[in-house]
């Protein structure tokens, strides 16, 4: 991924996190076929380390009938892309003149090797994980206890796992950190004016940015 320097973003924490809230990801492989992605919400999870940061796993599954899963050897690496909030910005809005349009947005990129995972009880405890994630951030409180022991198994059947450790991590947050404080805070009172939740997403980070110089 292309990273100028000003919107590197290179802290671990702040990544994995990243990649936790926005757990819907596309993950692409490559093969003599070509290449092809898959869309998936995924367990990203982190093992403790002794005051350092520790591997990353990523964890997911997908419908057996979805022949992605045969290309996860555990040898070939795949791309995951995490992507975030991403909005328009208008140069009407700048406080200088002369410049262009553009577009903000903030994306993380994981670098991994897929494998395929057998382990019944591996599998189920993925299942449980990414409904503790996801159920999480809703507070909805569902959890798998609430269906047939028979029905999960039967359905477990219908789809494969897999996992992954994280060699390599790129972030990248496209915030207008190359602009002007004024152009800044113009862009961002414009897409307040916008309204909608990617607009304001964006620009609430852009504020963060900023406020970091």
């Amino acid at each position: 991924m292309y990273v100028p320097r000003h919107f590197a973003e290179s802290d671990h924490a702040a990544l994995v996190a990243f990649m936790r809230r926005h757990g819907f990801a596309m993950l692409y492989t490559a093969g003599r076929e070509g290449p092809t992605a898959s869309h998936l919400p995924l367990l990203v999870e982190e093992e403790a380390g002794d005051g350092e940061a520790g591997a990353v796993r990523i964890s997911g599954h997908m419908a057996r009938a979805n022949d992605h899963w045969r290309a996860f050897d555990g040898e070939s690496e795949a791309l995951l892309v995490f992507w975030g909030p991403h909005a328009y910005i208008s140069p009407s809005w700048y406080a200088n003149p002369n410049l262009v349009p553009t577009w903000n947005y903030a994306t993380v990129h994981a670098y991994a090797r897929p494998t395929v995972v057998e382990d019944e009880a591996r599998c189920l405890a993925v299942l449980e994980g990414m409904v503790a994630e996801y159920e999480g951030q809703i507070s909805g409180g569902w959890t798998l206890d609430t269906l047939d022991g028979d029905l999960v198994r039967r359905m477990m059947k219908g789809i494969v796992f897999f996992e992954m450790t994280v060699e390599r991590l790129e972030g990248k947050a496209k915030m207008s950190q190359n602009r002007t404080p004024g152009d800044v805070l113009g862009a961002i009172a414009g897409l307040e004016n916008q309204g909608g939740d990617e607009n304001l997403a964006v620009a609430a980070e852009m504020s963060r940015h900023l406020s970091g110089r």
